[in-house]
């Protein structure tokens, strides 16, 4: 007989044979390596993950708020199987019915919100907008110097990670002179200000950041002619690798008055939290201010053809200041991801999202709620919408516990939870300053029956974790 193909063998891999062979042949330096329980995922449906077992795990965080409406969601998978048959390439510089419809719902939905006229760009993935958002900022205001958070994630491009505060993500890769100046972002549970651990200062951070324009001896602004050296502020409104923070809900109009007194543009860095994660479409919405630019990606095609883009204010963007050419990706308004794009949109239109999200997140943070009040290494619990977060702290409710976050993580992954009545898996997300927090991004789509599972399963792991006496 014929000796086996190479294609036979892997097909007929088990999962051992399959990890040998990526240990060998994958590159590490993806965050796969991050947890110690490695899984090989085969289907996944609705808000649920499959491994070669067959082993069901719940997953509460969604491809990192990528996939809103759902793993395998049919309205979604119809558009862009009939995308495919119909016109599924085609070069970025020619035009597409799709790209057009797509670029319009955006902008005329933005328009009726906040009252502005302005023009989309799109592009692959998040990082990638970012860098069109620097682009256009520079452009027109002539700077190079920008404000961002500390906690801020914006991407792992070179200019991203200028903005974003990990200096763990640019150590290896030289010197960054445009390295932006990381603003303290308005974290209430952990408030430097705070007289008592775990409560809300008086927005110390935001009166901080006012005085610096008080003086040119405190570095960024000329008050004879009011030239700041800064060029914008990017902002993600709800911070979402730094553990799903939600500022006070008066923290960016007070902030914004600042910035336009100066001329400093605001950036709303909509990847993770756009398309109603927070209950809107934007989560700039929630705060009663005016971006000049929004960048979005992630969702807007629940994650099946990766696109990104950018809405940009008309004076920032108009042909006039912004001709072709000025930024260009190949695969930037690529058919199969507007006509994804497109679909979402529609579907937005169609649902409830705005009444329903802030329900549902309503009901979870309760059950969260009830679940810190047994457990005192549950330090904090908060949302907006279905963007939610438990932060693990040691006995005292306030130091950060991370040893007892990855526990609870990886036993998640096991798949030999039993809550709900059979073998299930759980995965969770990590983030937070001190990687200690749990954010929670489940489908639009989950039912009140999947939260009450979700947090069995959550409490499930946490007793297992907490029965490991070296995390104790």
């Amino acid at each position: 007989m014929p000796e086996k193909t190479i294609e036979q063998n892997i097909e007929q891999m088990n999962d051992k044979q399959l990890l040998e062979m990526e240990s060998k042949y994958c590159s590490w330096g993806d965050t796969v390596h991050y947890a110690k329980q490695l899984n090989i995922f085969r289907e996944a449906e609705g808000i649920y993950l499959y491994d070669t077992k067959g082993t069901e795990y719940l997953d509460l965080q969604m491809w990192y708020s990528a996939a809103n409406f759902g793993y395998k969601n049919k309205r979604l998978n119809e558009a862009l199987k009939k995308q495919i048959d119909t016109l599924p390439q085609l070069a970025c510089q020619y035009l597409h019915e799709e790209k057009i419809k797509l670029a319009a719902k955006i902008s005329q939905d933005i328009e009726k919100k906040f009252g502005v006229k302005g023009r989309v760009h799109f592009n692959v993935g998040g990082a990638q907008a970012i860098e069109d958002a620097i682009k256009v900022v520079r452009n027109h205001t002539g700077k190079i110097p920008m404000f961002a958070f500390m906690g801020g994630y914006h991407g792992r491009t070179l200019a991203a990670t200028a903005i974003t505060s990990s200096f763990r993500y640019r150590e290896h890769y030289g010197h960054f002179s445009d390295r932006a100046s990381f603003i303290p972002y308005p974290y209430r549970f952990r408030c430097t200000s705070a007289k008592n651990k775990g409560s809300c200062c008086d927005l110390s951070c935001l009166k901080s950041f006012e005085k610096l324009f008080e003086s040119e001896y405190y570095s960024v602004v000329n008050p004879k002619n009011n030239n700041c050296e800064f060029g914008a502020f990017f902002v993600e409104p709800v911070q979402a690798t730094g553990g799903y923070i939600v500022p006070p809900m008066n923290y960016f109009k007070e902030l914004k008055k600042t910035l336009d007194k100066h001329h400093v543009l605001f950036v709303a860095d909509e990847i993770q939290m756009g398309f109603y994660r927070t209950g809107k479409l934007w989560s700039i919405e929630h705060f009663d201010v005016v971006p000049d630019i929004i960048v979005f990606g992630k969702a807007l095609t629940n994650g099946l053809n990766p696109i990104s883009g950018i809405w940009a204010r008309e004076e920032l963007i108009s042909p006039e200041v912004f001709p072709p050419g000025m930024t260009h990706s190949t695969f930037s308004s690529n058919p199969l991801g507007t006509a994804c794009g497109l679909a979402v949109m529609d579907l937005i239109e169609d649902s409830n999202f705005d009444i329903d999200v802030p329900q549902k997140g309503a009901y979870f943070l309760k059950k969260l709620q009830t679940l810190q009040k047994k457990y005192p290494c549950i330090g904090n619990v908060d949302g907006l919408g279905l963007a939610l977060r438990i932060e693990m702290c040691e006995k005292d409710g306030f130091t950060p516990n991370r040893a007892l976050t990855d526990a609870i993580m990886n036993i998640g992954l096991r798949g030999e939870l039993k809550a709900g009545g059979k073998k299930r898996g759980l995965v969770l997300d990590i983030g937070g300053y001190y990687k200690n927090v749990f954010t929670l991004a489940p489908s639009l789509y989950i039912t009140e029956e999947e939260i009450d599972l979700a947090v069995m399963l959550f409490e499930e792991a946490l007793q297992k974790a907490l029965s490991n006496e070296k995390i104790l």
